[in-house]
């Protein structure tokens, strides 16, 4: 590996399993000491204990003010500075109009949407300060297309952390503060296991779904200094299952 990050820090959510675990994987090779957060903090130290350098757990409900402050401020304490932040942590449905609850609806609004809100809110402090930061936000394909298998609150969710994201970008480029996005399509994880993607896995132009390390590659350019010019920026990484 290159180490292209080394001396590098980074806060990721939801990375105890799955793409934020790639993500954290992958960073941690090329040189970046990685805070794991997730709300399951079995799972977060599990993604600590397999990364080949320093690593720190922290239990995050990224739905909650309070317990975002306290990660962000951990990971500062623990780290010295931080340098990118990856807001990953994310949940699904696949409910109806009809069927999806006032319940549901604020689950999904929650985790997905104000989560990724309150992390940045939470991180731009810092990162203004330093006049250097990258914040990566994870949307999907379902926030362009309305969702085809995921319920609209999911599809809701993930188009609003799109727009996030380019206000985010507006607001800190001033600041030397990039933010960009990334919208994956059919990824290989248990989120995408249901039946409800059979139909959109077959017909993926490029003939696979694709595999955590898929994003989590996307994500390492995205906070290399090879990408220093961009900003605003949304990634479609889906195969070639949508083009705009």
């Amino acid at each position: 590996m290159s180490k292209r990050l080394e001396g590098k820090t980074a806060l990721i959510t939801g990375a105890g399993s799955g793409i934020g675990r790639a993500i954290a994987t992958v960073f941690a090779r090329e040189g970046v000491r990685v805070a794991v957060a997730d709300i399951n903090a079995d799972a977060a130290k599990k993604t600590v204990e397999s990364l080949p350098n320093e690593g720190l757990v922290i239990e995050m409900d990224v739905s909650s003010k309070q317990a975002v402050k306290a990660g962000v401020d951990l990971a500062i304490q623990a780290f010295g500075h931080l340098d990118i932040l990856v807001n990953n942590a994310g949940i699904v449905s696949f409910a109806s109009f009809e069927a999806c609850t006032e319940e549901d609806w604020d689950r999904i609004i929650n985790i997905n949407l104000k989560g990724t809100f309150l992390c940045a809110q939470a991180v731009l402090p810092h990162m203004k300060s330093r006049s250097s930061g990258v914040i990566i936000n994870l949307s999907s394909l379902a926030g362009k297309t309305g969702g085809t298998a995921a319920s609209p609150a999911y599809a809701a969710a993930k188009a609003g952390i799109s727009s996030l994201t380019l206000s985010l970008a507006r607001t800190l480029a001033p600041h030397g503060v990039r933010a960009v996005g990334i919208s994956p399509g059919i990824i290989d994880t248990p989120m995408t296991a249901s039946p409800a993607h059979d139909s959109m896995k077959a017909s993926i132009p490029l003939g696979q779904v694709g595999q955590p390390e898929d994003i989590a590659n996307c994500a390492l350019f995205l906070a290399s200094d090879e990408a220093r010019h961009i900003t605003g920026e949304i990634v479609d990484v889906n195969g070639g299952l949508f083009m705009d």
